[in-house]
């Protein structure tokens, strides 16, 4: 009887040492490439979606019982989720998914931040005083983040450490390869002049060489309005735009008036993972990137 029910409590420890790791990823983007690196490992939430802006969610009860559950909190930080994560990580009381703590991770702290405001004031708009968030666009952050996310996942799930680093390595082997044919392909993109609904852009523009001229946006965070809109079009005269881009999640008005006043194409981008039919990873997403962007700059 004593061997049963030792054999019993050894069966149950096992099967919680070989658990999933539960993660939970603010944002499609890093639940995607939490997914590459641990594949069967790991079972990932992403607790919002490509038609979601990211910057301005509701904390609600369903997020608060992933969060409970997580062993991992992936966010891709830079204040991008300011709004409402600190609340769902509060309401989790989930001691180990907390700031500071190995549970929590934010992308953004493992690459090179463009725009950090030298001085930060309100007026401005919705500033980020880390930076630019939206740094995933960068297919070359991904493979920063990655190393980092792996070296995280490894720490929390040691048991399985060899399989994350041989999921990333297959990962980063692909990536590379994938990166060099998206540099050759979008080699006629450089100096293209965009207009942008919102700062979304800023790493994908930085990459590729092409030239942000003007935003939709008055401000960070502030919806477009008719007097901005028209100086922009004025502006067309002096620094003419070849295109206006927009995220999944944005309106489609002002980018389509904008276009419609100066013939130029309106692009939709998928932004992020899920965004398009075609954005069905994180390959997709920088395939279709850039096949949109050779579309609207012919």
């Amino acid at each position: 009887m004593k061997h049963f029910i030792f054999a019993c409590f050894f069966g149950l420890t096992v099967g919680t040492a070989q658990a999933d790791l539960k993660i939970f990823a603010t944002v499609p983007e890093w639940g995607a490439l939490a997914q590459e690196i641990g594949g069967s490992k790991v079972k990932v939430y992403t607790a919002t979606t490509a038609f979601q802006d990211p910057h301005r969610i509701e904390a609600k009860p369903s997020l608060l019982a992933q969060a409970r559950q997580a062993n991992l909190v992936i966010a891709a930080g830079a204040d991008l989720e300011i709004g409402w994560l600190p609340l769902v990580l509060r309401d989790s009381g989930n001691s180990g998914i907390q700031t500071g703590h190995p549970g929590y991770f934010e992308a953004a702290n493992f690459v090179n931040r463009l725009e950090v405001p030298a001085t930060l004031d309100r007026a401005h708009g919705d500033v980020h005083a880390a930076g630019n968030p939206h740094t995933h666009l960068d297919p070359r952050n991904v493979l920063k983040v990655g190393e980092a996310l792996t070296a995280r996942m490894a720490e929390l799930d040691a048991p399985n450490a060899a399989a994350y680093q041989a999921g990333y390595q297959v990962f980063a082997g692909k990536w590379q390869t994938a990166m060099t044919r998206w540099q050759k392909e979008a080699a006629s993109l450089k100096g293209v002049p965009v207009l942008v609904h919102h700062a979304s852009f800023v790493y994908l523009l930085n990459w590729l060489g092409m030239k942000e001229v003007g935003t939709l946006e008055p401000k960070p965070g502030i919806e477009p309005t008719s007097g901005h809109l028209t100086g922009l079009l004025a502006r067309q005269q002096s620094a003419p735009a070849k295109m206006v881009l927009r995220a999944a999640y944005q309106q489609e008005g002002p980018s389509q008036w904008i276009a419609g006043k100066t013939g130029i194409p309106a692009v939709l981008l998928p932004y992020t993972v899920g965004g398009t039919p075609e954005a069905k990873d994180l390959f997709g997403l920088f395939d279709d990137t850039v096949q949109r962007l050779l579309k609207g700059a012919r």
